[in-house]
Formats: C-alpha cells, structure tokens, sequence
C-alpha cells in the first residue's frame, strides 16, 4: 500500500485516527520496511499487521492481567496523539512528572461514565493544586471555565505556571523576539562557531549517508541483522579524526569537566557566551510579562543546548565533548556550539502555542500559582499581594477542592531538574523543603518524612477548601502510604481510580499504574 492507503487501512484497523505522517514516521525509525523510491514509497500490510497487534486490545488484556481487572483503561487516554496531549501552553517547558492534561479534564469536567459516576466541579468553582509543578492543571481549569490557584515550592515552576496562563501582549512579544534575535546573530557574526558547524554538519551529513541511510538502517536494526552497538562504536570512532580537525583548525573551545558549576559543566564556552549575551538582552525588555515569557523561552532553549547524548536529555550522565554514536537517531551525532538554532525554533513555537491558547481555549476566569510551601503558606494572604480579585473569591466562596499530584517518594529532585535555570536567573533554591525528593532515597525515614508533609499540606489546605470539598491525588502508592496520610489530614478515601501510564519518560515500558485517590471530610 502507498502511504495514504496504509494511513486509511490502519485508521480502520486499530480504530483510531493514523495519518500519512504516522506511516512516515514508522518508515522513517525502521518500523516498518521501505519499499520503492520518494514519490512511490509503499509499505508491506503484513508489517502494518504486526506493529498495530498491541493496539487491538493486547496490550490491554495483559496489562490488566498483571494489574487487575479494576485498570481503568479508557484512563489510558490512549487514543491521543502526542500533539493532543502537548496541545497548546503545556508544552511551553519540558517538564519531569508531568500528568497530561486529558487526565485533569476527566474529573474536572462535566461528564459522567461507568467509573467517574458523578459530576464534582463546574463552571466558576476554585480549584487548589498545592503541588502545582507546570501548571496543567491551572491550565485546564481556565479551558473549563474555573478558577485555580496552584502553590509550588520551586519558584521556576510557578514561572513556567504562570506563564502558561498569563494574557500576553503577543506583539509585544514578537518584537522583542526580532530584536533579541537580529543581535543574536550580529553577536555570531564575529564568531567562528557559525562557520564550524556549518562544516561538521557537512561532513555528518556525508558520513551518516553514507554508513547510517535512512530508513533501511534502521529496519536493518530493528530485525537484528545490524549489531547496532558494536556497528555504532566503530563508525563513531571513524569519524572522530575529522571532528578532532575541524575543532583544531576553527580553535573551538571544549568542556574540561572540572567546573563545579552546572553552566560551566554542561556548557562549551561558545555557548555561554550566547546565553550570557540573549539574558542581558532579556534584562533590557520593559514589559515585565514579556521579560518573563523571553526567560522562560531562553530556558527551554538551554535545557536543549546541554553537553550531553539526545538520549541522555533526562538524566544527564556525564557532559559529551565529541561526536557520538545516537542511539535515539541512529547515526552519529555532535553537541551544541550554538543556541541560535534552537531559540529560533523555541521563539517561533511559544508564540504559536500562546496565540492557539488565546484564541481558542482561555477563559475570563482567574489563576495563579504561588512561591512557597504548602504544608505552611497563608493562600489568602500571598494571593492577596500577587492576584487581588483571585484572592477576594477565594475568601468569599474557598475552594471547592484539590486537584494535584504530589511528588513520588524518592524519584525526583524538582529543583536540580532546573539547575540550569536556578543558576542563571539566579532565582533562591529551597531544596530542603522539597517532600520526597531523589536525594532523600526511599527508605523507612523518607517514606515517614513524606507521610507526614503530604499530611500537613492537606491540614492546611483543609482551612481553605468549602464543604462537601472534593480532593482527588495522583500517587503511584507501591507503599501504600495515603490511607495514613488521609487519616492524618482528617480525610477518608471514598474511592480509588486505577489507570494505566503509557507513555512514561524513563525507558522502562513494562506494566505501569498510578492511583487517582478520592477524598472527602472524614
């Protein structure tokens, strides 16, 4: 079948919406065998077959099989795309931890189904998320009609919260980013890495054609008749001469590994110096919600810019000064000399996701998230200095109930996540009040600790919420810590939702559940 035919059958055969770029996508990561030349590629059915075996109920059957028969699979929200589940603002800033936002939507809006058997908000009810991270559930709140308040410990997490909701002069924006952008390049203009790049992308370019062609590589690892390994090292090690040249002849300036700061240490000098150069461009913009949405533009652009593998981007193991073997792209890859690509790339993004949001999603409803940390803050009080009116509705009608998911015990550190942020905004780090954190491990002392700050958090958030308040808690709970913590907090677990995570950032993919927790005034 040719790509659009294949795209029509799949759409049939797994119910759900696959487009030709879907097919190219599978052609294009070995998936699926290419056959014929551009202009005439078709694909094998009997591939299609094979691939698309889990999505006709497999997957489900043994899932449920190892989790329980209470999987909720229409939780899965496996019938979205990625761009559907990234729509819009949510995808202004990576973020680690992240629910989607379809999972907010399920119990925030109006609906009702065989699990969700009731309606708990509607429109203008408040809704309080006291581990608010980047924001989604703010976000949906204002696409559904709500008011939300969110409270982080991490003051780079309530930027990026706030950014996503804030009403932006998008002209404004543009203009700054023109300008930003046009003294970027005049700053290039008398720099050697534009040319340098320039030359290694060639002779990449050359070089991967040559030993990695795109996609019969791939499909040639994916059968096992390549050792992609062993292939991979060999050919990295190849090209190594050329790159050790080209870094002699335009005297680049690498990574010695020695500082301890992160910018020194996961940032060549070319890069700093364009980092350093935009942020002082950023400090000059007037429009202070301008200023804010450049900064979080040049973070997302930096966390893109580090010295490490593509496939490393979430754990960073240790910086990368050569070009490499890609196991995420299958051919040998380089690390950054330069920003501009990827600030170019993020500039025109967040104006398009901005602008989609303003006009076809927001609400006149109010939301935003405060600094500081719940177990202790005053809501009515900081809300007072920072949103006025979000703060006299709050005291008039509270918060009809919480919608958040607190942190895993020992699985994240959610300001090192942003080191690279802390350290050039130079924003105040309070690790030591994060709950849970990857630095604290997993033991009997942690999970005590954990128990009890989640507990105090719903204790004072309780002071604020109204009657009848529904609270309902995203939790993998393998220690089944929150029957404790809701007895603590003065609340009982009047139901449990169970759904399948499938798409997760580490690589493990095997049979995966987290726990949506119902709680109600005991």
């Amino acid at each position: 079948m040719n790509i659009k035919e294949a795209s029509e059958w799949a759409s049939k055969h797994i119910g759900k919406n696959v487009t030709p770029s879907n097919i190219s996508y599978l052609i294009q990561y070995g998936r699926v065998r290419k056959i014929g030349e551009n202009g005439g590629t078709q694909v094998s059915k009997e591939e299609l077959v094979e691939y698309y075996k889990s999505f006709k109920g497999r997957r489900e059957v043994t899932w449920k099989n190892q989790l329980g028969e209470d999987l909720n699979w229409s939780l899965s929200f496996d019938q979205y795309t990625e761009a559907e589940t990234t729509k819009h603002v949510h995808r202004l800033h990576p973020y680690k931890g992240k629910f989607i936002p379809q999972l907010v939507e399920y119990f925030l809006d109006g609906h009702t189904d065989s699990f969700k058997k009731e309606i708990y908000f509607h429109k203008g009810n408040i809704i309080l998320d006291p581990f608010c991270g980047s924001g989604t559930t703010l976000v949906q709140a204002n696409e559904l009609g709500m008011h939300a308040v969110g409270i982080d410990i991490s003051a780079f997490n309530s930027l990026i919260s706030n950014c996503k909701i804030t009403k932006f002069d998008l002209i404004d924006v543009q203009k700054e980013i023109n300008r930003i952008t046009k003294a970027l390049k005049r700053f290039l203009s008398n720099s050697h890495t534009v040319e340098f790049e320039e030359k290694l992308l060639h002779a990449l370019y050359e070089f991967n054609n040559k030993y990695f062609p795109v996609p019969e590589y791939k499909y040639k690892v994916k059968r096992r008749e390549i050792d992609e390994d062993f292939y991979g090292k060999e050919k990295a090690r190849a090209f190594l001469p050329i790159y050790k040249r080209l870094v002699k002849e335009y005297a680049i300036k690498l990574l010695d590994g020695t500082s301890a700061s992160f910018l020194d240490k996961w940032y060549s000098q070319h890069v700093r110096n364009e980092i350093e150069f935009v942020f002082s461009e950023i400090k000059n913009v007037k429009n202070r919600n301008t200023r804010r949405i450049m900064s979080v533009i040049l973070s997302r652009t930096i966390r893109s810019c580090r010295a490490t593998t593509h496939a490393d981007l979430a754990t960073l193991l240790e910086p990368i000064t050569t070009t490499y073997y890609c196991s995420k792209h299958g051919k040998i890859c380089k690390p950054l000399f330069s920003i501009l690509k990827w600030w170019e790339t993020y500039t025109k993004d967040t104006v398009a996701r901005l602008s989609v949001f303003d006009r076809k999603y927001r609400t006149q409803t109010f939301q935003h998230c405060l600094t500081g940390d719940s177990r202790t803050i005053d809501i009515v009080e900081e809300l007072q200095k920072k949103n006025p009116e979000l703060a006299t509705l709050v005291k008039k009608q509270k918060f009809n109930g919480i919608f958040s998911s607190p942190p895993y015990v020992g699985l994240i550190d959610y300001h090192e996540q942003h080191a690279y942020a802390y350290d050039l905004f130079g924003l105040k780090r309070q690790d030591e009040f994060e709950i849970g954190p990857l630095f604290k491990g997993q033991g009997r002392e942690a999970k005590e600790n954990y128990v009890k700050g989640i507990s105090e958090v719903l204790k004072n958030c309780r002071k604020y919420l109204a009657k009848d308040y529904d609270v309902f808690l995203v939790a993998n709970d393998k220690a089944n810590l929150y029957p404790a913590i809701a007895e603590n907090a003065g609340m009982k677990i009047v139901n449990q939702f169970k759904r399948p995570v499938l798409n997760r950032t580490e690589k493990d993919k095997g049979a995966y559940s987290e726990i949506i927790f119902h709680l109600k005034e005991k």
